[in-house]
């Protein structure tokens, strides 16, 4: 009874992962037509393909399984990707705006890091080893992700600063513009 009731905690949260990927799958080309970094581009680019993989890793699961992959909508990354499609739509600047789908982006890797990490400690307890192998792959790669991220953030986000300090020079040199007419 115990078991049977994890097998299906396990498989509804493997359809959640599912829904999940299917939806990164609209939205990654999105974020690498915003970027303006072309390493950030490639990293989204790398990780649809990645995720395109991920997708077949959950339908032979679902396969072993006898169970059909959907029937399930991931509402934890639906609001991630609207939270990604929100900042899309702002209207920073080139540096800035790369700064924001990192964040974005990385948000996205540390909700599927939980989710697979999860769904393989249930495959765990259930014996389920070749899923075991095929959702630690995933995991892993979730992982590298974000550690990429985080390198490209280092960059961009100084790059971002930059920015953000000439954006303010301006400002002030065409306020001092302004008065200055003002006062003459």
């Amino acid at each position: 009874m115990q078991n049977s009731l994890l097998r299906q905690l396990y498989v509804d949260e493997l359809k959640d992962r599912y829904s999940a990927e299917t939806q990164m799958l609209r939205a990654l080309p999105k974020l690498a037509k915003t970027s303006s970094n072309p390493d950030l581009r490639k990293a989204f680019e790398e990780h649809l393909r990645q995720t395109s993989e991920q997708v077949s890793r959950l339908e032979q699961i679902f396969e072993m399984l006898g169970e059909k992959p959907t029937g399930k909508k991931c509402l934890g990354m639906e609001g991630l990707v609207k939270e990604g499609a929100e900042a899309m739509r702002s209207d920073y600047e080139d540096a800035v705006m790369d700064a924001a789908l990192i964040g974005a982006a990385q948000r996205v890797e540390h909700y599927e890091i939980a989710g697979y990490g999860t769904v393989r400690a249930f495959a765990e307890q259930l014996g389920e080893d070749e899923h075991v192998s095929l959702l630690e792959q995933t995991l892993e790669e979730e992982k590298q992700t974000n550690d990429q991220l985080t390198q490209l953030a280092q960059q961009v986000n100084s790059r971002a600063g930059q920015s953000a300090v000439e954006n303010q020079s301006r400002q002030v040199s065409k306020a001092g513009k302004t008065t200055s007419r003002r006062v003459a």
